[in-house]
Formats: C-alpha cells, structure tokens, sequence
C-alpha cells in the first residue's frame, strides 16, 4: 500500500512512513522514493511471486548488490538473476579482501584498525568510523549508484546483507544529494530497527554469516539514534556536503539535475 508523501520546500518527496513490501524470502524490504528507490536485505531468498511483486507492483528494473564478491559467491545466484526485466549491478562498498559482511563493526575496527577512515577521524566511534570508510573505500559504488539512480526508467533497488549498513549509507546519500531533508533521511535509516530480529534470525539461517553473528544480542546491531546525523554532519563540514563530495568524484552537474528530477517527480 502507497504511503502519504511529505512534500519539502526543494519540490522533493519520500514516504512519509515507513511503506513496507511485504515479501515471503526478505524482511527488511520498503519503498524509499516510489517507483524510484527501493531497498532491502539479502534477496537470495525471495520467492517467484516476491520477484513478480518487486517488478511488477514497484517497478523495479535494477537492483544494485552491495555485497563482497565473496558474499555473492558463497551465497550463490539469486533469483533475482532469473528475472530478464531487471539488470544487476554489483557495487561493494568494500575492496575485495575476502571478507564477509560488516555486521559486526567492533570486530571490522580491528581488523583494519586506524584504515576504517582517515586519522583525524580515530576518536569516533566504530560504527561511525567503517561509514565514513565506505566513502573512502570505494567512491566508484557511491557514484555509480547515484548515477543508475538518476537514469533509470524505473524503480532501482539497493541492498546489501541486512539492508541497512551498506544499503542505508548509499541510500542517505543518494537521498541527500537529491534535496531529501536530512530529518526524513535518519528516518528511512532508523526504520530497520524495526526488523532487527528478523533480520538477524534470516541471516543466521545462512552459513555465510552464522559464525560471524551467532550469540550476537540483535539489538546491538539496530541503528542508533545519533550514529547517521553525526556521519552526515562529518560529511557536510569537511566536503560540503553530499552534492559536494559526488561531485568530486565525478558526479557531473547534469546526472545530479537527474537525480534530483527523478526523486521530485515520484
């Protein structure tokens, strides 16, 4: 069912609640921009009848996996790649280091130590450190997103293993970029939180991320209040912001037009 949007003084719209897709094979799928973004967890077990929903009810004609190569190689071809209206693009937000997944940030802060993102940032917590990471990490994906975004004749759908590290940084900035409130961008983010159980309880049903995840307190990998405002602010004071920081990695004026056109007129 289609939400009530809020409309921004920037002619900009999102779903003013939370507009769940209600899916048998993932549990943290929802409309972000209708028929323009949609994101969600792993679709590895989306069923003939989710796919059909996806494409036929959302629109949907690209979906953009953020997982490792290795994440998509143990997991294995999705069904989603069965699907002839719907092309995949594989943007990681990580090199290929042979990792799993970013779920546990405390454990991701040791493995790459000060690496998470640069030193002037080293006090900050983890979490916030592996998001300004991703940035650092692998720009490409973050254009390259905004850019299928801005150009599709559809809907496009980002996700990653739970739909919401990965997928919420792509999303907040492409939604950022676009003239989304930053109150509306925290909210789309913080809505995981809601299927935090079930997010956990799927993921622990696949070898690929049972060790990494088992006897984790699933609440202590909900989003928190706080954690994606103090990103964006790091973002807005050292790169003016997310136009600003595309731009410099080679967003051009005219994709950026795009984008926004595409998420002003949903």
């Amino acid at each position: 069912m289609r939400r009530r949007a809020v409309r921004h003084d920037v002619g900009v719209s999102i779903a003013e609640t939370t507009n769940w897709i209600d899916l048998e094979g993932a549990v943290n799928a929802r409309v972000v921009v209708p028929g323009v973004l949609l994101r969600s967890d792993n679709l590895q077990g989306l069923t003939d009848a989710d796919v059909r929903r996806l494409i036929d009810d959302h629109g949907l004609r690209v979906v953009i996996d953020t997982r490792t190569d290795h994440e998509a190689a143990s997991e294995g071809p999705g069904p989603m790649t069965r699907a002839a209206e719907v092309r995949i693009e594989h943007r990681s937000l990580y090199p290929d280091s042979g990792g799993n997944t970013d779920l546990d940030i405390e454990d991701a802060a040791q493995r790459w130590g000060s690496d998470l993102a640069d030193d002037f940032h080293a006090d900050e917590e983890p979490i916030i450190r592996a998001y300004l990471s991703y940035l650092r990490r692998r720009p490409d994906s973050f254009v390259g997103a905004a850019r299928t975004i801005a150009a599709t004749d559809g809907a496009v759908l980002v996700h990653c293993a739970a739909g919401k590290d990965r997928t919420g940084m792509i999303v907040a900035m492409t939604l950022w970029a676009a003239g989304v409130e930053q109150e509306r961008i925290v909210d789309d983010y913080l809505a995981s939180a809601q299927r935090i159980e079930a997010i956990m309880d799927r993921l622990l049903s696949s070898e690929t991320y049972r060790a990494e995840l088992e006897g984790h307190d699933p609440q202590a990998h909900a989003p928190r209040h706080g954690t994606l405002e103090r990103v964006l602010g790091i973002i807005s004071e050292h790169h003016g912001g997310a136009t600003e920081w595309l731009r410099s990695h080679g967003l051009t004026d005219d994709e950026l037009a795009q984008l926004r056109a595409r998420v002003a007129g949903s």
